[in-house]
C-alpha cells in the first residue's frame, strides 16, 4: 500500500499551526482538509479526552453556526493522536483564508460561558466526559499561536 499523504509530514519538525492537510476535488467542489495542530507531536503532552472532547463540541458548534462559513464547513474533528483538529471546508483555500475564522472560533471558546452543546445523554455518546476549564487553557496556548504566526505555523515542514 502506499503512504498516505498525512504519514509523509515530518512530525518531528512539525510545530502548533494550520496547514492545509490536502485538497478533494468531487466534480467542481474543492474540499480542503486544514490540520490545526495544537501541540508539538512527539514533544508535548497530547490534549486529554475531556478537553478534547469539549473542544470538538465547541469547535463544531462555532463553525456549523456562523454566519458566513456554516454552509461551507463539511467536518470538524479531534485527530486520533490528539496533537490537534480536522476542519474540512469546502473551497480551494489557503491556511492565510482560513486563519480569520480559526481565530474567531479560538476567540468564541475561550470566551465561551455556560453549558457545553451537545452534552447531554439523548445527544452525545459520552456526554459526561467533558472539561471546559482545560479546554480553554489549551485554546488560549493554541490562539497566542494564531495572532501571529510564523510561515513555518502555516506551512507543513519540507
Amino acid at each position: 500500500m502506499e503512504k498516505i499523504a498525512s504519514f509523509q509530514v515530518d512530525h518531528l519538525r512539525l510545530k502548533p499551526g494550520i496547514y492545509v492537510s490536502r485538497q478533494d476535488k468531487f466534480g467542481d467542489t474543492v474540499l480542503t482538509t486544514f490540520d490545526l495542530r495544537f501541540k508539538e507531536p512527539n514533544k508535548e503532552p497530547v490534549i486529554d479526552v475531556p478537553a478534547l472532547h469539549t473542544l470538538e463540541h465547541l469547535g463544531a458548534t462555532f463553525l456549523r453556526s456562523h454566519k458566513d462559513w456554516a454552509d461551507r464547513v463539511v467536518y470538524f474533528g479531534p485527530m486520533g493522536c490528539r496533537t490537534g483538529f480536522y476542519l474540512i471546508l469546502e473551497g480551494k483555500l489557503s491556511s492565510s483564508d482560513a486563519l480569520p475564522l480559526v481565530r474567531e472560533m479560538a476567540d468564541w471558546i475561550i470566551a465561551f460561558d455556560g453549558a457545553i452543546p451537545g452534552a447531554a445523554p439523548a445527544e452525545c455518546g459520552n456526554w459526561k466526559e467533558q472539561n471546559l476549564d482545560i479546554a480553554q487553557w489549551e485554546t488560549k496556548r493554541y490562539a497566542a499561536m494564531l495572532k501571529d504566526p510564523s510561515p513555518e505555523n502555516l506551512n507543513y515542514p519540507a
